[in-house]
């Protein structure tokens, strides 16, 4: 007997339709499975067999071939028990083929037939019903997650003889433990909270207005941090593209839990200097994603960025350009967004107060060695370069009215909707993201203008990629005004975030 159900794997964060064919014929009993399987898939075939025979039903003695099928992509992870198990029931004539027919079943189970929740249940049913298919099996404790897309009919059991109860015909009723609700915490921060730092706060503003990114350089104490943990309050609120998108990134790491709703909120992920190079780009059992695709459409914050190896910082280069990052190793490839605004702190040496002579207690050599560890690369890809300075005690005390994040996100709102405008029908859709071929497009420059950067490229020594930088930063400084055409003073306020390149970075 033959019988064929349908499931998905991930690929990153989209669905790979899977077929699950069993087919049970005379001959020596055997049970086999084929499929480029990964070790995981392979042990399905004990799950599945024990999990049955604690429900009450025995395989037959017979030869028992299972395919998945495309047989080219390898198959990996523990949602295939549960489809396995419906096709081998299929297969042995308990359950009907029209009662599995149209639908798409994933989960795991354990010995006892219960039915495990899987990571990536959001992107098999939105990309399930992208394909035309409107029925989902899955874990109850999934069943959240899974009613999350529009348009979907989604049932969840919570083992083995629920789910043949209802393949046999029996009404489908809500059987399971209460699911507790999972609410996203919401960031209770404020621009309003920082005194001081009016140059640090207009750099931040004019970053998120065009998605820049920005490296903060002061002394310990001066509100780097504190300004960076307000950065994802002044981003526009997530588009429903947007938040379907990160839904699914979360989804395949298993954090986005019982929610009653998509994500709401733009990301903030701060790692720790001691993370891993797996850790940040991802990768690692299951090529999972890394904080840089945590971070996507949200604010990727790397304090004390010095601390951080220099290898692993390293690999921010290319996603920074690509907005996706390409992971591949022995077990396969796979590619994860990684559109994220890179924020960045450090002090300005190892004690901290350079370049105060006075006060700083390093050496040339030591001061050489500091800022050797950020490479050159990584620095040319930012582009906001500020400084930092100690908040004065008046500053620090003083009553004074302080914008509060609301504010300031709606002129970062007016300015984003100035760039859909623009770029509407393009492929990027920030001012960050112009190409460098079509930088006279869309940042022309008048001749005032032009001779202007002529002598800044020489006297600051600009590097092309960072030239087309100030370009792209002097863009979004127009847009903040309304300007249509950059004009002397943008292009100065874009060359004022990258004058600490030469007294950092320009030799000791």
């Amino acid at each position: 007997m033959y019988s064929m159900i349908m499931t998905s794997m991930l690929d990153g964060i989209r669905a790979v339709p899977v077929r699950v064919e069993v087919d049970i014929c005379a001959g020596l009993p055997g049970f086999d499975m084929v499929g480029f399987l990964s070790s995981e898939v392979r042990e399905a075939k004990e799950r599945v067999r024990t999990a049955l025979h604690n429900c009450g039903i025995a395989l037959p003695p017979k030869r028992i071939t299972i395919n998945l099928s495309p047989a080219n992509i390898r198959k990996s992870g523990t949602g295939f028990d549960l489809p396995i198990a419906v096709a081998l029931l299929t297969a042995m004539e308990l359950v009907s083929p029209e009662s599995v027919s149209g639908m798409i079943f994933a989960g795991e189970l354990n010995l006892r037939g219960d039915i495990l929740p899987v990571n990536g249940v959001l992107p098999i049913v939105s990309d399930g019903c992208v394909s035309g298919v409107t029925r989902f099996v899955v874990p109850y404790a999934n069943v959240r997650e899974a009613r999350l897309v529009k348009n979907a009919t989604v049932y969840g059991f919570e083992n083995l003889n629920q789910l043949l109860a209802f393949l046999k015909g029996e009404p489908y009723t809500e059987r399971g433990g209460e699911l507790s609700d999972v609410r996203e915490k919401k960031r209770e921060v404020d621009f309003s909270e920082v005194n001081g730092q009016r140059f640090l706060r207009r750099a931040a503003e004019v970053a998120a207005s065009g998605m820049h990114n920005i490296l903060m350089v002061g002394p310990p104490g001066a509100g780097k941090t504190m300004i960076s943990e307000r950065m994802a309050t002044i981003l526009p609120p997530l588009t429903e593209e947007e938040r379907l998108e990160l839904s699914k990134i979360y989804s395949v790491c298993g954090l986005l839990g019982n929610r009653t709703s998509l994500l709401e909120t733009r990301p903030f992920r701060s790692p720790h200097h001691t993370i891993t190079r797996v850790g940040l780009s991802g990768g690692g059992i299951g090529l999972r994603p890394g904080e840089i695709s945590l971070a996507h459409h949200g604010v990727l914050f790397l304090d004390e960025l010095t601390e951080f190896d220099k290898a692993t910082l390293d690999i921010l280069r290319q996603p920074l350009e690509e907005h996706v990052i390409h992971i591949t190793r022995a077990s396969g490839s796979v590619t994860y967004p990684a559109g994220f605004l890179l924020l960045a702190a450090m002090n300005p040496c190892s004690c901290g107060y350079y370049p105060d002579m006075q006060k700083c207690r390093c050496t040339p050599s030591t001061l050489q060695r500091y800022f050797g560890r950020v490479s050159q690369p990584l620095i040319d890809r930012m582009d906001i370069c500020v400084e930092a300075p100690m908040v004065s005690y008046e500053e620090l005390t003083g009553a004074s009215f302080n914008e509060c994040s609301a504010d300031i996100q709606a002129r970062v709102q007016a300015c984003h909707a100035i760039q859909e405008k623009r770029y509407e029908g393009e492929l990027f859709f920030h001012n960050s993201q112009i190409p460098a071929g079509r930088l006279k497009e869309f940042c022309p420059l008048g001749e005032k203008e032009e001779r202007y950067m002529e002598q800044m490229y020489e006297k600051l020594g600009l590097t092309a990629r960072t030239y087309h930088k100030v370009l792209r930063v002097a863009r979004t400084v127009a847009d903040c005004e309304h300007a249509e055409n950059i004009r002397l003073k943008h292009l100065q306020e874009a060359i004022c975030y990258r004058s600490i390149d030469d007294k950092f970075w320009g030799g000791v």
